[in-house]
């Protein structure tokens, strides 16, 4: 049998929190219900997602995920932080709820997936529905694995605290580091400190990114990561 949908029922604190978050990302209601317990239904194209409201739920205890798989993340990552930055003011990327960027997991067979913590404090993993076709070259430097395994506890584990642990001793040891892949660690690591609550740590590595100089094809290369960039200054501005 081919065509199935399968539609996960994730928890949540709140059905009315979790749906001004997801009408944001561009998803529609399906179904509504409060009695005899609180349910909601929500849809964008393919993805069906439902909620159940649990009084006294504690979004940073959930264990509620799901993976959804999609033709081209970068194009729902973008339209996702459209709708975020519209209703929010900005991107989130710390705290519940919030957005990673896309970027490859090499636990996830090097795939370019993000990751949706919602209100309720579920992790909505979003994949490519088919690896890439032409083979990965290996990272050009040290500090460029250390940002992969740092990606793998900050983005895939939610472990913030280790994937500024693994930069910190990577950036400490950068030496001749190629200007790319340094951008990439501080930003990476700004982020990082974010979801630490460091704020003013976060605006001196913000700092330091900006200040190294970068060639065309470099800030090509760099463009989402200096994208968010963008979005750790709108945090940082809101004081």
């Amino acid at each position: 049998m081919a065509n199935e949908i399968t539609v996960p029922i994730l928890p949540c604190r709140s059905i009315d929190e979790v749906e001004e978050f997801y009408l944001a990302l561009g998803f529609t209601r399906t179904y509504r219900q409060v009695r005899p317990y609180p349910c909601l239904g929500l849809r964008r194209e393919d993805i069906h997602l439902q909620f159940c409201g649990i009084p006294g739920f504690r979004p940073e205890d959930s264990y509620g995920s799901c993976i959804i798989s999609v033709p081209d993340t970068g194009v729902l990552f973008r339209a996702f932080a459209e709708g975020l930055r519209s209703a929010y003011g900005r991107l989130p990327v710390s705290g519940i709820p919030r957005m990673t960027r896309p970027r490859k997991r090499k636990n996830a067979d090097n795939l370019a997936g993000f990751t949706v913590v919602d209100p309720g404090g579920n992790w909505i993993r979003i994949f490519p529905s088919a690896a890439p076709g032409e083979a990965e070259e290996p990272p050009a430097s040290r500090l460029a694995t250390a940002v992969q395994n740092a990606v793998v506890m900050g983005d895939s584990r939610g472990d913030p605290r280790q994937a500024a642990k693994i930069l910190d001793g990577a950036l400490a040891r950068a030496g001749d580091a190629p200007n790319a892949d340094l951008v990439e660690a501080l930003l990476y690591r700004a982020e990082m400190a974010l979801a630490l609550s460091d704020r003013e740590g976060a605006g001196e590595l913000l700092a330091r990114a900006r200040a190294i100089p970068l060639d065309a094809a470099e800030r090509e290369r760099l463009a989402d990561a200096l994208a968010g960039a963008g979005d750790i200054e709108a945090i940082l501005s809101d004081g």
